[in-house]
């Protein structure tokens, strides 16, 4: 081999060297602060025009890594997942406007938390106007006090005659009622009772919104049963299929493949059996009780 053929095969075993290849990759952001710098390009790309630019976004993103507790240690492939579908739905990321929110999820087997996204009633409405039938859309609480009939069958009829201060009580029921350019209409009920027994199949049941906002996530539920019965624009089906997921591929492909999601699930704390014994299993203490994000179940 000549010297100089040498020196060319040499040279080109060091540009593809490990150490070189590494070198030549882009640095991934040491933060999630700095990873949500990082995404603004691609926030930009996903916004709707509406939406504007996507400063906005990551100025609410930023408070939501500050305000919400163990967010800032979830995995930049799941907050990106989840700050991306919240971009190209054209929600806003974060609590104050009750249309998403990001709540970190504690992964057993990796070890991890992650970024579940639950889309907010507000959030729910907001899509249900983007559809061409849209003609109206309200849900309500309804109190002890309050003079309530609904009847469900060919000639569907609601009524509600809302009880003022403190003549209202507790809560009994809650409702969604849709209207369609069309001329059709549809509404749904749920007592508490119903709510209920829906908040606990929830795999955030006492966690994020649940906790705080319940009367918000009992409207939202009203909404879910209720869309089930409306045409839905395809921002919206995304939304109702994207509710309460984990998203760990932020390209766009990932948007379209609900395959790609996987659902969290809450961590339950053992049983105390002596001293010795873990809150929950391969959960560090300070973790346990927290919700998990889970793997699917594998194919049969």
């Amino acid at each position: 081999m000549s010297t100089n053929l040498a020196e060319r095969v040499a040279t080109r075993a060091r540009s593809h060297s490990p150490a070189r290849q590494t070198a030549n990759r882009p640095a991934q952001p040491a933060t999630l602060v700095q990873f949500v710098q990082s995404m603004r390009p691609e926030i930009e790309r996903a916004l709707p025009t509406h939406m504007g630019g996507a400063d906005r976004i990551a100025r609410i993103a930023l408070t939501e890594l500050r305000r919400v507790e163990h967010l800032v240690e979830c995995t930049q492939d799941s907050f990106a997942g989840a700050l991306m579908t919240c971009s190209a739905l054209g929600l806003e990321p974060g609590g104050v406007s009750g249309e998403a929110y990001l709540l970190p999820f504690w992964n057993k087997r990796a070890r991890s938390y992650e970024v579940q996204l639950v889309i907010g009633y507000q959030g729910m409405i907001k899509l249900f106007w983007q559809h061409p039938l849209a003609a109206g859309l309200d849900t309500h609480t309804v109190y002890e006090g309050d003079e309530f009939e609904y009847e469900y069958g060919l000639e569907p009829r609601l009524t509600h005659r809302p009880a003022r201060g403190s003549a209202k009580g507790e809560p009994t029921h809650y409702y969604a009622v849709a209207r369609l350019a069309n001329g059709g209409s549809a509404f749904v009920v749920l007592d508490v009772e119903d709510v209920e027994a829906i908040r606990k199949r929830s795999k955030a049941k006492d966690f994020g919104p649940w906790s705080t906002d319940y009367d918000a996530m009992a409207r939202k539920t009203c909404i879910r049963q209720l869309f089930k019965l409306l045409p839905k624009s395809a921002e919206l089906a995304r939304a109702v299929a994207h509710d309460e997921t984990v998203r760990r591929d932020s390209s766009p492909d990932g948007f379209d493949v609900p395959g790609e999601y996987i659902e969290g699930e809450v961590v339950e704390p053992a049983s105390a059996q002596g001293d010795e014994q873990a809150a929950v299993e391969d959960v560090p203490q300070e973790f346990s009780g927290w919700p998990e994000a889970a793997e699917p179940a594998a194919a049969a």
